[in-house]
């Protein structure tokens, strides 16, 4: 692994935000996972990084690992965090929220129902926007796995990357960021819960310019074939509630159990951003197996994130 670039300046991402995972252009990719492996490695090195910076955290959805890392990021940098739980524009105009805020903080944290929601922040907001989960994206939990899958597999290229159930904001972000990094993709989801068609057109321009491959496909075990590392996520994500039992139904085929990923390489690790629900998208046996990274994946949320925090504050 190179080391970081000594100079701050290179850190600062150009558009200076991260509502999607396309902000950062691939240079700044490689850097800033590999701050984040150093900084996983030497972290007293970064203690005092980022004295008297504070972050506003906005979130309308519930939060575990987002809310602790960001919070714990902040902190072991040297700065603080405020949250706010809610719908941002409940009470007055997503305008007036952010040029607020950018009077008293640093740097913005949003995680939202609507993309539409991060960008308007952005918009008005004249300090650094993070998108922590939204419709479309979930950037930050990207990074977090490239840089896990790195740590088991010392490199990126030529790797497959098999997504396995619904072509949500995860799969998004999976799929941009991990074929920016020369892997193929491979995703398979139920008739009707494919990915979104721009984020797939975007991916296969990605492929032709890094010679990786994407397979889409509503076939489980053609996905998983040969994969390096097999990803999940639940059926019915927050604000889905009510199609939970239909989805269940429909997803039944793309469980992520023993057989599945006895498809994948011997040597394949099986990943899911949590919270999981045990023995619908995958089995209980899968999640506690050796295969299993969900937690190296969970703990590396907090390292790719402080070195975004850097990145974006410094």
């Amino acid at each position: 692994m190179a080391a970081p670039n000594p100079n701050p300046d290179f850190w600062n991402i150009a558009a200076g935000n991260l509502t999607r995972d396309q902000d950062l252009t691939f240079e700044e990719l490689v850097a800033l996972l590999d701050l984040a492996a150093e900084m996983k490695k030497n972290p007293a090195q970064f203690a005092r990084a980022l004295s008297g910076r504070y972050l506003a955290l906005l979130f309308e959805k519930p939060s575990l690992r987002t809310r602790m890392t960001f919070e714990l990021a902040i902190k072991q940098l040297g700065g603080d965090a405020i949250v706010s739980t809610g719908l941002i524009a409940e009470r007055e105009p997503i305008k007036d929220v952010a040029r607020n805020l950018e009077r008293w903080t640093n740097g913005i944290v949003a995680r939202t129902f609507m993309q539409r929601t991060v960008d308007e922040l952005a918009k008005w907001a004249n300090v650094p926007v993070i998108n922590a989960l939204s419709d479309l994206y979930h950037p930050c939990q990207a990074l977090a796995d490239v840089l896990t899958i790195k740590e088991h597999f010392g490199k990126w290229r030529g790797l497959k990357l098999a997504f396995v159930g619904d072509g949500n904001n995860m799969a998004n972000s999976l799929m941009l960021t991990g074929m920016r990094l020369g892997m193929d993709f491979a995703i398979a989801t139920p008739p009707g819960y494919e990915a979104n068609p721009d984020m797939v057109r975007a991916a296969r321009e990605l492929s032709a310019a890094m010679g990786s491959k994407i397979d889409v496909t509503t076939d489980a075990a053609a996905a998983v074939s040969g994969a390096h590392a097999v990803y999940t996520d639940v059926w019915a994500s927050m604000g889905q509630e009510h199609e939970a039992i239909e989805r269940r139904a429909r997803f039944h085929a793309y469980q992520v159990n023993e057989t599945l990923m006895a498809k994948a390489r011997p040597e394949a690790v099986f990943m899911h951003c949590l919270p999981a629900k045990r023995n619908q998208e995958t089995t209980d046996v899968v999640m506690e197996s050796h295969q299993s990274v969900v937690f190296d994946q969970a703990e590396n949320r907090l390292h790719a994130q402080k070195a975004l925090l850097l990145m974006l504050l410094a």
